[in-house]
């Protein structure tokens, strides 16, 4: 291969973007909204990005694609068809981007995750002159042992996306060679794949062929189980696919303004999302009531997105500066710009009153309680992970319907 190809891992959303490049000139795939990111590692490997292409317009966080774009002064790509606010290159099945004199990328049409579904072949040129591809960009098409989910566009078309899903995936499977790199956006933990990727972190179109459901089930029964396995995604997702199609700006990233204790009592007597990012033990140990605790040690951002209401006033009480940036960069990535004020430190500099807590327990703990009196559990994951394994005798209540209760 003459291209190298960096992977940039945006972990907490589950998602990948890719930087392509021959040593001089670099094609971005996909790439977050916070592009300094992008912009390091090109600088880094000394190259310029020429071209960012999108494998489609996404419903799980903002693109970066646009600004990336315009900072570099690239071509910006993605399907023609896309319905979008902006100048962009439109792309069809089969158009080609030169990369350099042995390297182009050849879109494939692979609706399934939406109907305007782009993949992109990386392909090299032979000594003979033929062009073989070496790595596929595949978005949310073909994932790692598992498909891009097709129910993001509402239950009117997911049926429909699921039988396009399985035909774009064995097109892909059988018109590329065995050793060709499958290089996915979405299924590293991100609510648009449909099932496990089991951990995989790389794969090749000969390990799809052999273990990929939609290659070895029928296609009646691979939508069947498709569609029966869905669960539910972000509330926040539906936003996402409006602000890419108006072609959104890079995030600001600049320091929230400082929230004393007035301020702190004062939007949480006000109602207003005052977020805790400390653990969820330390929050247990000490916290100011009327707080709520989103910890940035998992999908921090999906579930404050999935939670808190769209718009709503925002407040970040953290550890460290370091850590109310790192969830400012979180929430930009999903398109929450708004937050009006921050405070770093203890809880007890938060509050002048006492501060709350609640006690913790093992499940060795609730065992040994459960054979002297009765105790309700109540099991907050989503209703697919409930379904898998739980507690004897638990209640299943998703997180993100409990305040409808």
């Amino acid at each position: 291969m003459t291209v190298s190809i960096i992977t940039i891992e945006t972990p907490t959303l589950g998602d990948r973007t890719y930087l392509a490049h021959d040593g001089h000139v670099a094609v971005v795939i996909d790439p977050q909204r916070d592009i300094d990111r992008v912009l390091a590692v090109a600088d880094e490997a000394g190259v310029q990005i020429t071209h960012v292409l999108e494998t489609h317009v996404h419903n799980d966080y903002v693109t970066g694609g646009l600004a990336l774009a315009e900072a570099t002064g690239a071509v910006y790509a993605l399907n023609r068809d896309d319905e979008v606010g902006f100048e962009r290159l439109g792309l069809s099945d089969d158009d080609v981007i030169d990369v350099s004199a042995r390297a182009r990328l050849r879109a494939i049409a692979t609706p399934g995750h939406t109907f305007t579904h782009l993949s992109y072949a990386l392909e090299s040129r032979e000594d003979d002159g033929a062009w073989a591809a070496d790595a596929v960009f595949t978005g949310g098409s073909l994932l790692f042992g598992a498909t891009g989910r097709p129910d993001l566009l509402g239950v009117d078309h997911t049926e429909v996306l699921a039988h396009r899903q399985h035909t774009s995936v064995h097109r892909l499977v059988d018109g590329l060679p065995d050793t060709t790199a499958v290089l996915p956006t979405h299924g590293f933990g991100s609510f648009c794949s449909t099932g496990s990727t089991g951990g995989a972190t790389s794969s090749t179109i000969g390990r799809e062929r052999r273990t990929n459901p939609a290659m070895t089930q029928d296609r009646v029964r691979w939508v069947a189980d498709v569609l029966a396995g869905l669960d539910a995604y972000p509330a926040y997702y539906v936003h996402m696919a409006p602000a890419n199609r108006r072609g959104p700006t890079a995030g600001g990233l600049g320091a929230p303004r400082p929230a004393d204790r007035s301020a702190v009592a004062g939007r949480v007597a006000a109602g207003d999302w005052v977020v805790v990012l400390r653990g969820r033990a330390a929050f247990a140990d000490a916290h100011v009531a009327g707080t709520v605790n989103i910890g940035l040690d998992g999908q921090f951002s999906t579930y404050l997105g999935w939670l808190v209401p769209w718009g709503a006033s925002l407040t970040l009480l953290g550890d460290t500066a370091e850590q109310v940036a790192e969830a400012q960069r979180e929430l930009v990535r999903i398109g929450i710009d708004r937050i009006d004020g921050a405070a770093t430190g203890e809880p007890s500099q938060w509050s002048d009153r006492a501060l709350g807590s609640y006690r913790r327990a093992a499940f060795t703990d609730l065992a040994e309680v459960r054979h002297h009196r009765h105790v309700t559990v109540l099991d907050v994951r989503l209703a697919g992970e409930f379904a898998s394994s739980h507690v004897d005798g638990a209640l299943n209540l998703p997180l993100h319907e409990l305040s409808e209760h």
